[in-house]
């Protein structure tokens, strides 16, 4: 992976990861599958944008750590309330594996080149937050991007002493005006990878489009409360079939 911060934007895209909780296993199979047909999307992206879980790819993208976000999930579901059982703190677990997995100056390789989506308590501004001093600093922007109110806690987390909660709910799917921003999402619509269905009614939230649709009603869901692993394993091979679809109307051919 690319190492140390990026200011130029002549490298002529982007890529921008939609929030979407637990369906954040999608970006497994999407990561796998980029890096297996075209790495250089990733090693030559000037900017890497995400929202909550897709802040979490961005980052991991970004630094170059293993991807465990299927742990997250099989916590959750071991639990009988799943997430919202007292004793499973998704919060803290992320907060664990990025202390456990993040390099000592992961914070340098993320400055400038990371782009955190996130909500603004205040005034409910959405903010991108890019410039980080520690790892501390870039954890805590990766927690605030992925805390949704109520569902995470009741008191929102702080960066830099203000409190921030889940980018979903100001800009899911943070973007630049780059000649070229591709965006990903697990979730049916206008994105330049998602997965592909006939459906002509859609809404826009939060910067995002969706697909009105039962599939994406299920996908919703899942973004909650995680689905058994073996519904995994039947949505990662389809992966490749999404990006088969998308690559020729972005030209990298």
């Amino acid at each position: 992976f690319p190492s140390g911060q990026t200011d130029s934007l002549d490298r002529g895209w982007s890529i921008s990861f939609a929030g979407c909780g637990f369906m954040g296993v999608y970006y497994i199979g999407v990561a796998a599958c980029l890096f297996q047909r075209c790495p250089e999307l990733v090693h030559r992206a000037a900017r890497l944008y995400g929202s909550s879980a897709g802040a979490l790819l961005a980052a991991i993208l970004t630094v170059g750590i293993p991807l465990e976000l299927m742990s997250l999930a099989r916590g959750a579901r071991a639990h009988r309330l799943g997430p919202l059982h007292p004793d499973f703190n998704l919060m803290q677990h992320v907060h664990n594996f990025l202390v456990r997995t993040l390099p000592v100056d992961a914070y340098v390789h993320a400055s400038g080149r990371l782009f955190i989506s996130v909500t603004r308590v205040p005034d409910r501004k959405n903010q991108l937050l890019s410039e980080f001093n520690s790892n501390e600093e870039l954890i805590q922007a990766l927690i605030c991007s992925c805390f949704v109110p109520f569902y995470c806690g009741i008191f929102p987390p702080k960066y830099r002493g203000v409190r921030y909660v889940d980018g979903a709910v100001s800009d899911n799917l943070p973007r630049c005006d780059q000649k070229k921003t591709i965006t990903i999402s697990p979730y049916a619509g206008e994105s330049d990878i998602c997965p592909q269905l006939q459906y002509t009614s859609q809404v826009l939230f939060n910067n995002m489009s969706i697909e009105v649709n039962p599939e994406n009603l299920y996908r919703v869901t899942s973004t909650f409360f995680p689905p058994e692993p073996q519904v995994w394993t039947r949505t990662r091979p389809g992966l490749g079939q999404d990006w088969a679809e998308t690559r020729p109307g972005l030209g990298w051919d």
